[in-house]
């Protein structure tokens, strides 16, 4: 798995990279495959609800119904026709290519095997739903289907008698099998989105709506195709011939071709094995799971906003347990804690000017507490006022390319770990020219939301703020794919000249930053993570 991942990975880099460039972050429609899926399921359902008023249940009304609304009103009902089934084609577009996206950057194991697996019978229902839909219409592709499919589920015990015997001849078939048909095919797709529901129960602040520039644009994408390639029927469905010549929508209906050339049997067992494998994914190969965020009561005030911020609701407001004179206390749920240290940049009580006591905020990370981090910090400082601090990303560029003479670097679980205070610290007591922090690209964040709290944190605009004192023309914030670190070194260069080419800023001196860190001033420099 990890080989194919190896595979996929850089090939979305790069694809990502140029739809950003084609469509802007904010419109990269490969940022909101989740949120383009529940748009389409939209279109979908309205168009469907205007089908179903002009369709017959009836075994010669309901090909009659479908051709009255694709000949007759062809420029309204044919069109939610074709939109129906345009929509439900790009919804299977998008949740292939979102399964594959998280399967390549690694997006499904550990916390995050619940949302994976989740979205296993997600697919099915999906498939389901647009089969179902290809019945109704009752013309020879529908014949084919329904035969095809009846015998494959006849394969298995399931049924007390073959349902495929309603399609040995003409007279076998009647109204109520269409009834039935219409009460499956409303039935799915509301299985469907309570599915969908479910899917995103672990997410905080989920994505279901695109940019509405992106949704404009796909909708007219999809009506222009009604326009242009209208849906149509074959002829009508005769149970006493067989279909010849079919013309198979390939995005439902691409894997009925093996039931042709498959004993019904083999078909079975594939299709278990691969449903089995996708499900059992987050298990494949064992994950080492990073250590958790854990609280200190001691320093926990109950604010919330680690509860706020934490992307994947891990963390809750319980009542006080230690006495302490406030009313709440923050509680991790470990099962859905993916590391990402964002909990800790968020506290009010991670400041690394404490020198008094030791710096242990309300939450943080065990295995990358902010304490290590000040010391790692502290030992890159150069007294000149002429180096920047690059902190970026573990899952962005590699720190360790990244060196450089005036670049001090130092990697974070993510940029929404850093507490905004660090760079006030970094600025004003270890003598830094500016402070640049290198996050994942845009609208890419690996844990969702880490760049975009990070944003709002230094524009001031969400809690703990940057400092007012703190002169924002010294630091930067930017995102990276993996595979740009040629762009980011540019950037980081450019950055540097800009800061050195400022007014000077008030900085403690060489003796006292030696008497500070404990350390000679010739100990200083720069450093790595």
């Amino acid at each position: 798995m990890t080989a194919l991942q190896r595979i996929l990975r850089p090939a979305f880099w790069r694809l990502d990279d140029w739809t950003s460039r084609v469509f802007g972050a904010a419109w990269n429609p490969l940022y909101n495959l989740g949120a383009l899926g529940f748009f389409f399921y939209w279109i979908v359902a309205i168009s469907g609800i205007y089908v179903y008023v002009f369709f017959d249940t009836g075994v010669t009304e309901a090909y009659d119904s479908v051709a009255y609304m694709t000949e007759d009103q062809w420029y309204l009902a044919g069109v939610m026709r074709s939109l129906h089934r345009y929509a439900g084609d790009a919804m299977v577009v998008v949740m292939v290519l979102h399964l594959i996206r998280e399967f390549a950057y690694d997006r499904l194991r550990g916390a995050r095997w619940f949302s994976w697996l989740t979205g296993v019978p997600i697919i099915l229902l999906v498939l389901a739903s647009g089969i179902t839909g290809y019945w109704l219409v009752w013309d020879q592709l529908a014949q084919y289907v329904a035969i095809a499919t009846t015998e494959w589920l006849d394969w298995l015990p399931i049924f007390g008698e073959p349902v495929a015997r309603n399609f040995l001849a003409p007279d076998a078939l009647d109204d109520r099998f269409f009834t039935w048909l219409v009460f499956l095919h409303i039935a799915v797709p509301l299985l469907l989105l309570l599915a969908l529901w479910l899917h995103l129960q672990r997410v905080s602040r989920p994505r279901i709506n695109p940019p509405r520039g992106l949704a404009a644009a796909s909708f007219t994408a999809l009506l222009v195709l009604s326009l242009v390639v209208p849906a149509t029927s074959h002829a009508p469905a005769d149970l006493a011939k067989v279909p010849t010549v079919l013309d198979l929508d390939w995005f439902y209906l691409g894997f009925y071709p093996l039931l042709d050339l498959w004993s019904h049997g083999t078909v079975w067992v594939t299709a278990a094995i691969l449903t089995l494998t996708l499900a059992a994914m987050p298990w494949l190969p064992p994950f080492r799971r990073p250590a958790v965020a854990q609280v200190d009561l001691d320093n926990c005030n109950g604010c919330a906003r680690c509860a706020e911020d934490c992307p994947f609701n891990a963390i809750s407001m319980e009542h006080r347990t230690d006495g302490k004179p406030f009313d709440r206390e923050a509680v991790v749920k470990d099962s859905l804690c993916v590391s990402c240290g964002i909990c800790a940049g968020s506290c009010p009580t991670a400041t690394p000017f404490r020198r008094a006591a030791a710096l242990v905020p309300g939450i943080e990370l065990p295995d990358a507490t902010l304490a290590a981090l000040r010391d790692r910090l502290d030992r890159m400082a150069d007294a000149d006022g002429q180096q920047v601090y690059l902190l970026a990303c573990e899952h962005g560029v590699r720190p360790e390319t990244l060196q450089r003479p005036g670049v001090a670097v130092a990697a974070l679980p993510c940029v929404g770990a850093l507490p905004p205070s660090f760079i006030d610290y970094l600025l004003s007591r270890c003598g830094a020219a500016g402070v640049y922090l290198a996050g994942c690209a845009e609208g890419n964040c690996h844990f969702r939301l880490g760049d975009t709290w990070t944003e709002a944190r230094l524009d001031r605009q969400r809690d703990p703020g940057l400092r007012k004192r703190v002169p924002r023309e010294r630091v930067r914030c930017d995102g990276f794919e993996p595979h740009q670190s040629a762009r980011l070194r540019r950037s980081v260069a450019t950055f540097l000249d800009n800061v050195r080419e400022l007014p000077p800023q008030e900085i403690p001196s060489a003796r006292q930053l030696g008497a500070r860190f404990g350390r000679a001033h010739g100990d200083g420099g720069v450093g790595s993570s």
